[in-house]
């Protein structure tokens, strides 16, 4: 596990003159609506596709965003309810360039399905896919 705020304070203080940052933070949800009775989430990846495509990922935001920084960090393995997954801070000059590199970076760690998921529920495991609104979320940046 890792606790965000003890990330994204040195990550802040790194880089001087920034107008904004934007973080955004993940967690495992449970207890209401559709998620009612998930008990932990598991999330597996692929280590020579995985780091390789979040590496590019990163580049990608930096560059089309114009970042003094980014961080990613994502977690595998089993989660509880109210764990962080993950966590996406975004340093730009610019609150616009921070909040759209955050926002782009987790439609496409959300939909891209660089890591395997599933849920555990009172009767089982159950894999999890990415649902249309994804695919809609991260087909915006194409335009």
């Amino acid at each position: 596990m890792f606790i965000p705020g003890t990330l994204v304070g040195p990550f802040t203080q790194a880089h001087p003159g920034l107008g904004g940052v934007c973080t955004f933070v993940g967690e495992v949800r449970g207890g209401e609506g559709q998620d009612m009775g998930v008990e932990a989430l598991e999330l597996s990846y692929y280590e020579p596709l995985t780091l390789p495509t979040m590496e590019t990922l990163a580049d990608t935001a930096i560059e089309r965003f114009d970042l003094m920084g980014l961080l990613m960090v994502h977690r595998v393995g089993k989660m509880r309810v109210g764990e962080p997954i993950v966590l996406v801070s975004a340093a730009a000059r610019h609150r616009r360039g921070a909040i759209d590199a955050v926002d782009f970076c987790m439609d496409h760690l959300k939909a891209a399905a660089w890591f395997w998921k599933r849920e555990k529920r009172a009767d089982a495991w159950h894999w999890i896919e990415p649902r249309a609104d994804d695919y809609a979320d991260l087909a915006r940046w194409d335009k």
